[in-house]
């Protein structure tokens, strides 16, 4: 080929990087053990690890067992306090030295990610190596500002940590940066195709003087991270993975007091409008969907492009993708490498096989390679609209207006991430908050900066990773608190004091008084002996009806932050009008003053009014010229145990933050003293409230608190009851993976349970990033 062929075609020649340098580390070390409190164990029984472009071994990595996690979680638990004890200064010294010897060591990383991997050279190099750096970088900064910007916060303890195979190193940093920098120690499982870069890592740590046991690496399958996650003496659990495994894990650590945060899998839409640069819309496409083999979780694998440029768009995606190259993923010239394992490449192929749609294919080379394939012509419901691929595979389909756009984007189980492509951006900023996803990209995809929070909604998990939301994840409030006593109900006496007019209180769902389904009921009695009402006892059909109730308030959410702070302005004040009458019911039932408690409820109602307007977000220091806009969002529909020690105080606290920030909620009230809760949904029908916003469900909270954490149409469970009924919650919340926050069968002090603690329950963290300029 002549230089003016060349010039005329636009080919490329190879351009293959040097693997001799990985190749010679990977000879000298392996085979490998683990890496447990600072050095490697001897290698013992295991697997090979194989360059899935070759199908070449290169490496044997050891099997974990039980007994090696039990060693690196001994190592991490000893070296934890003296970590946790250091100033923040020389945890961010640490955290520095690391991001730097990624720096100087990014080559090797580079390199051996891809030959462990398959992902092309230019990826691993150009884009996660450069990612790692930053995550150390930023969370030496956050552990240098931890003790002056959270001093109210301590480390949780020991963190596991089991990470996927399509971005083993960036994983590794979104996890142990922010453990390290909060004061945490870590085990970490990397997964089983992929373990190389975590054990390079680890021993690159030992040249920035890192302690013994503050990291370690243990190899090996599910069984080895199952062990991880049920290690009595772990206290959180980071994981980022499949949605069917967090789901088992959200099961596993039900109950355990253990902390979790999930980052799952994805669907993730990628609108197309018709004013949208379709030249742009096309690169970004390649991005989104064609960056590491389409082996993302937040992979833009569903094209949604108006009907009116469908046709045109879809014609310059097929001429785009006919110059992708496949092929060597050591070749720098290289677009899409290989498929991690013969295993994935088959599940790909049947899932492909499978569809009904019209594919269109680009040639790619025999082995462990998949060719990047768009599918069109399916309905919503067909399996690949709706099932995670994990591979180089595009599906579309067409919409008329930006409200089907939105119903189709929310189609689906997962919420991780969307794209939007519109040069109007009074129509992206309106499609942005109607999207169900953690992450939205405009006029862009695939944008990561640790500044800038990323995690997802509904089954794509929760939790974020970055920012400091992220390392939140990673602190809890100092103190021990106590355990909680258990609180009973008045017993009915020998000789009982009836007076008066028979008064039943009712359920109050959507607005309305309602009589429990089942037809039964409890009476209540007073300290003294007098019977002071019945309340009626739900059941899984109140629940129902009260979670349809709430999806119906669905405009609460979009009501103005002013609005819902009147709204809570007018409760609070209807409640003092009625203060003597609250505090003589409290009295009643209690055989304690109520005075105090009404008194802390009103000012708590006060409380979030005032916030209802105030929990900002924030505007992000990314390295874009534009913004990442992270954006509190509500959660949804909000189910919630309310605790018994503070019938009346508990119970606001929990319904106001919720509704101040946009929710609506299921309440089931103290169980010993419901009468507080009947007597306040009056207060409620007289304040403006909106029907559905607050729905009271009385009866036992061992019997409706299963139904309502199960409830599919819940989106977040709090509980504060007994501690049997967190591990229900948790367990039951494994369904739809919804977020769950519960005491674990520890007190809380109501007096002074207010603030951001709860705000961040009430929401989401959005992130929204919007490029501009030409």
């Amino acid at each position: 080929m002549t230089v003016k062929e060349i010039f005329n075609s636009m080919s490329y020649g190879p351009a293959p990087e040097s693997r001799t340098e990985a190749m010679a580390w990977i000879t000298q070390n392996a085979p490998f053990g683990h890496w447990i409190n600072g050095k490697f164990t001897d290698p013992a029984d295991g697997f090979a690890t194989k360059n899935p472009a070759t199908g070449t071994q290169l490496a044997q990595v050891t099997q974990g067992t039980a007994a090696d996690i039990d060693a690196a979680v001994k190592a991490a638990r000893k070296a934890q306090p003296k970590w946790a004890r250091l100033p923040g200064h020389k945890r961010a010294a640490y955290l520095y030295a690391l991001a730097r010897l990624v720096q100087k060591h990014s080559r090797l990383l580079a390199v051996t990610e891809t030959l462990d991997n398959g992902k092309p050279i230019r990826e691993a190099r150009d884009i996660d190596i450069p990612l790692v750096a930053r995550h150390f970088y930023y969370h030496a900064g956050l552990a240098q500002l931890l003790t002056s910007e959270q001093p109210e916060m301590e480390p949780l303890g020991v963190c596991g940590a089991v990470i996927p195979w399509n971005f083993p190193l960036l994983m590794l940093a979104w996890k142990v940066a922010p453990a390290l920098a909060a004061g945490n120690t870590v085990v970490l499982k990397p997964a089983e195709y992929t373990p190389l870069t975590a054990l390079l890592f680890a021993q690159i740590s030992r040249e920035a003087g890192l302690p013994p046991g503050v990291l370690n690496v243990v190899t090996g399958d599910g069984a080895t991270g199952a062990a991880l996650v049920d290690h009595a003496d772990v206290n959180k659990i980071a994981f980022t993975g499949s949605t069917e495994v967090g789901r088992k894990i959200r099961a596993a650590t039900a109950g355990t007091g253990k902390a979790l945060t999930l980052e799952l899998g994805g669907k993730s839409p990628y609108i197309v409008f018709d004013d949208a640069d379709l030249d742009s819309a096309v690169e970004g496409l390649v991005d989104a969907i064609w960056f590491n083999g389409g082996q993302v979780c937040c992979a833009g694998s569903r094209l949604l492009v108006q009907e009116g440029v469908a046709e045109r768009f879809h014609a310059k995606l097929r001429a785009r993708m006919d110059g992708l190259r496949i092929g060597d993923p050591m070749d720098k010239c290289i677009d899409v490498g290989a498929v991690v394992d013969p295993v994935q490449l088959a599940q790909i192929t049947a899932m492909v096989d499978a569809s009904a749609g019209e594919k269109y294919q680009i040639p790619c080379p025999e082995g462990c390679f998949y060719p990047p394939t768009l599918i069109t012509g399916l309905g919503a419901a067909d399996p690949l609209m709706q099932e995670e691929i994990f591979g180089p595979v595009l599906v579309s389909m067409t919409f008329r207006t930006p409200a089907e756009a939105v119903e189709l984007a929310n189609n689906t189980r997962y919420g991780l991430a969307a794209s939007i492509w519109t040069e109007t951006l009074n129509l992206a900023l309106d499609m942005a908050p109607k999207v169900k996803a953690g992450v939205i990209w405009i006029n862009g995809s695939n944008m990561f900066d640790a500044a800038a929070g990323f995690g997802g909604v509904r089954e794509s998990g929760f939790g974020r990773e970055g920012g400091w939301e992220g390392l939140l994840a990673y602190l809890r409030p100092k103190g021990t608190a106590r355990a909680l006593r258990p609180v009973a109900a008045m017993a009915e006496p020998a000789t009982p004091e009836v007076s008066g007019l028979d008064r039943t209180a009712k359920l109050y769902i959507g607005g309305k008084q309602a009589r429990p389904d089942g037809g039964y009921s409890r009476a209540v009695w007073s300290s003294k002996g007098k019977l002071l009402g019945h309340t009626g006892l739900g059941n899984r059909k109140d629940i129902r009806n009260a979670v349809e109730a709430a999806h119906s308030a669905k405009g609460w959410g979009n009501a103005s932050a002013h609005l819902r702070a009147q709204i809570l302005y007018y409760i609070a004040e209807n409640l003092s009008a009625r203060a003597d009458e609250f505090a003589t019911r409290l009295k009643d039932m209690t055989g304690k003053s109520g005075t105090d408690e009404v008194e802390a409820s009103i000012a708590r109602l006060f409380s979030y009014a005032a916030w209802a307007d105030k929990f900002d977000g924030a505007v992000k220091s990314v390295p874009i010229r534009g913004v990442a806009m992270a954006m509190n969002e509500p959660c949804g529909v909000i189910g919630a145990i309310c605790p018994d020690e503070a019938p009346l105080l508990g119970m606001i606290s929990l319904m106001a933050p919720a509704i101040a920030m946009g929710n609506t909620c299921v309440l089931v009230p103290s169980q010993a003293y419901p009468l507080a809760a009947t007597d306040f949904y009056q207060v409620l029908d007289t304040s403006d409230v909106p029907a559905g916003v607050v729905n009271i469900v009385t009866g036992p909270h061992e019997e409706l608190a299963k139904p309502l954490a199960a409830h599919l149409g819940v989106d977040a469970m709090w509980c504060f009851g007994a501690k049997p009924l967190s591990e229900v919650v948790e367990r039951e919340a494994a369904g739809n993976l919804k977020r769950t926050w519960v005491n674990n069968g520890l007190a809380t002090d109501w007096t002074n349970a207010e603030g951001r603690p709860f705000l961040r329950a009430a929401t989401e963290v959005k992130t929204i990033w919007v490029p501009y300029g030409e």
